[in-house]
């Protein structure tokens, strides 16, 4: 626990094989209660090293669900086992899990409910090996989406997320989409809801176990998130009903 609040790591994983015992063993553990691995279908054994790992609440995805399913599963995990703060985190080793105590002290303190590990803030990315192409596509989506929300972050585009749980039983997560657009509707969501965001400096790591995704998905990518900041401004603006800013469902 962290300030008497329970703490949650979740590794969305996918062919993780080769770099989960890496990020697995940096977790702090002294703080952290529980991990939740969510396999999407992986081909490789990331299930079985897991569970070697002594990882307790593993879970596979029979058929793959993607990215932002991957993501619903973990978060409905971490809710049912109690948690107050649940971190994600990559299980590819791109994010070093060794900022997770500074990230789960700002939302324990109170600080701020919910925080990005930002590569961007302090030249991370392309130090660590961002694409050049990436890197000024994550730029000028950036641009964009601040001047389309209203909003001042270094970037929308990190994988490193941490969340109170007031957050995430306040935006209806699973209206989003299960692709990796996933992740900017959660964001647009959780400043629909009126919550603030924080960002912390993360150096990133690219190399050929990282997860990516190749240029033609990026661009959709892209499309995607103009298209979700787009929906924002209108709903702010009164000009727009999206499904994705709806209020989230009472549970039954």
């Amino acid at each position: 626990m962290i300030l008497g609040k329970k703490l949650v790591v979740v590794l969305p994983a996918y062919n993780a094989e080769k770099t989960l015992a890496q990020t697995y063993s940096e977790i702090p553990f002294e703080i952290v209660d529980d991990v939740v691995l969510v396999d999407d279908a992986s081909r490789d054994e990331t299930v079985l090293l897991a569970k070697k790992l002594g990882i307790r609440h593993v879970i596979r995805h029979e058929r793959n669900k993607g990215y932002g399913g991957n993501q619903k599963t973990c978060y409905d995990t971490a809710l049912s086992l109690g948690a107050d703060i649940v971190v994600m985190l990559h299980p590819d080793y791109q994010y070093t899990p060794k900022l997770l105590t500074a990230m789960a002290s700002i939302i324990a303190n109170g600080v701020y409910p919910c925080v990005l590990g930002s590569r961007i803030l302090g030249g991370g990315a392309r130090k660590g090996g961002m694409p050049l192409y990436k890197y000024i596509a994550n730029r000028f989506l950036t641009l964009a989406q601040n001047l389309l929300m209203g909003q001042k972050l270094s970037e929308y585009h990190t994988g490193y997320r941490a969340f109170s749980r007031q957050v995430l039983e306040t935006v209806d997560y699973h209206a989003n989409s299960d692709d990796f657009i996933f992740d900017n509707e959660m964001l647009a969501q959780i400043f629909y809801a009126g919550f603030e965001i924080a960002e912390i400096t993360c150096p990133t790591k690219y190399f050929e176990e990282a997860s990516s995704i190749n240029f033609t998905r990026s661009s959709i990518y892209g499309l995607g998130v103009l298209r979700v900041s787009i929906q924002y401004a209108l709903q702010k603006l009164g000009l727009g009903k999206f499904k994705i800013f709806r209020k989230k469902p009472l549970a039954k």
